[in-house]
């Protein structure tokens, strides 16, 4: 079932939702928590979830959802709504405005919709399958880079690859001409813009990672996992984005590598 613009509205209404809560916490009383997995959670986390999932309850009650902070309600329409309410807490409580709201669409396990939306800076970028990604309501597009010497590169945080995937990166690191560390979901927004040219990450789950295919691709980039592959429900989390297609498989010479397992 294609994008319909119910959908698409439905998805502005949910980063609209969650705007409306992260922007009353942020740079105030937040209430910080640590999450079993160690990573912190707020107030702000816990209730942009809450608001988005109130809202496709209403609006669209036979679809799943999937979110970070809640879990899953499973449908019955074969789509599901993936939601991490703000992907970069840890940029969010020291104030960073890099983080954002991650909303998805996933039909039979392949995202189909994606919003990247930072709530303080008033930015959004919306992608769609078949269609070109906009940010603001107009058109973004990824740069060319004619050689990985050329590429600026971003994670994260090289802390979060476990040994063989850190000795893989490096290999990546030593072959362009600058790496940015930090800004989450940000990045994959910055690359769809043309502000960067890769990005690098691991680990990742479907919330972290389900929205960001849409724009990136509907921007003219491309993103798959570290075998080269489709990312989708079942991918590992291992991710590789890339604004301009010609230097995927250079990336992925790059990151061979890892460990004993070559790709």
């Amino acid at each position: 079932m294609p994008v319909s613009p119910s959908d698409l509205a439905l998805a502005h209404a949910l980063a609209d939702a969650a705007g409306g809560v992260i922007r009353r916490y942020f740079r105030a009383d937040y209430g910080l928590e640590t999450k079993a997995d160690e990573s912190p959670v707020t107030r702000a986390d816990r209730e942009a979830e809450a608001a988005m999932r109130r809202l496709i309850l209403a609006e669209a009650p036979r679809d799943g959802i999937v979110g970070e902070e809640e879990g899953t309600t499973v449908g019955t329409s074969g789509r599901q709504w993936v939601l991490d309410p703000i992907d970069g807490t840890r940029a969010f409580i020291a104030g960073r405005p890099i983080f954002g709201t991650l909303i998805a669409l996933v039909e039979d396990g392949f995202p189909i919709l994606g919003v990247i939306d930072q709530p303080i800076l008033k930015e959004r970028w919306v992608g769609v399958a078949g269609r070109d990604t906009e940010l603001n309501g107009k058109p973004a597009r990824t740069r060319r880079c004619r050689d990985l010497a050329d590429a600026l590169l971003a994670t994260t945080s090289p802390a979060l690859f476990a040994d063989d995937e850190l000795h893989a990166f490096e290999h990546l690191d030593v072959k362009v001409r600058s790496t940015v560390l930090g800004g989450d979901c940000y990045n994959y927004a910055c690359l769809a813009s043309g502000h960067l040219d890769v990005v690098v990450e691991s680990g990742l789950k479907l919330h972290d990672f389900a929205a960001l295919v849409p724009v990136v691709e509907g921007a003219g980039g491309v993103m798959c996992d570290w075998n080269g592959d489709p990312l989708h429900a079942g991918s590992a989390g291992d991710v590789i984005a890339a604004g301009d297609a010609a230097r995927v498989e250079d990336i992925l010479e790059a990151l061979s590598c890892r460990g004993a397992g070559n790709h």
